[in-house]
């Protein structure tokens, strides 16, 4: 897959089940399942719906009609209202390591500053380099604990972006 072949589109009612099926398939290849994890809250099954609210946007990756990845940004829930969260950023394997995490980082930073955020936190496992890496080179900072209460006890690192 290259840049030619791929696009980032918002995301569509759709685009549901397939967003699901990324979630769900790339979450344990971390370890990231159980309480505790994204992979449970309940979102998950009707993300379009639950990112049409104010402040918020999903985006998927897609080539030649199937979605490949996607990722989104949501106020950071109990916490201050300039931050948002970088949530559920997920790519299947076919889709890394050619420049998309990239992209869709700076469309989702781009649709927090829309929005009117001042900075982006997220979460994520040790075990992640390669999104920790993206994470770094996107800007982000590592912090020493979590912000809000995104009810996912499971990750134990974490990262604020100015934006």
């Amino acid at each position: 897959m290259s840049a030619r072949d791929w696009s980032i589109r918002p995301i569509a009612p759709a685009d549901d089940a397939a967003v699901a099926r990324i979630i769900r398939t790339v979450m344990p290849e971390f370890g990231a399942c159980g309480e505790g994890f994204a992979i449970n809250d309940p979102e998950v099954d009707w993300m379009s719906r639950a990112y049409a609210a104010p402040r918020n946007a999903y985006f998927v990756l897609e080539r030649d009609g199937s979605v490949l990845g996607g990722g989104g940004i949501a106020p950071l829930v109990a916490g201050p209202a300039d931050t948002c969260e970088l949530r559920k950023m997920y790519f299947l394997p076919e889709a890394r390591g050619l420049g998309a995490g990239t992209a869709m980082m700076a469309r989702c930073l781009e649709a927090a500053r829309a929005a009117g955020f001042a900075r982006c936190y997220l979460e994520t496992l040790t075990g992640m380099g390669a999104a920790q890496r993206l994470y770094a080179r996107s800007g982000f900072r590592r912090i020493e604990g979590p912000l809000g209460a995104t009810g996912h006890g499971g990750c134990n690192t974490f990262y604020l972006r100015d934006l």
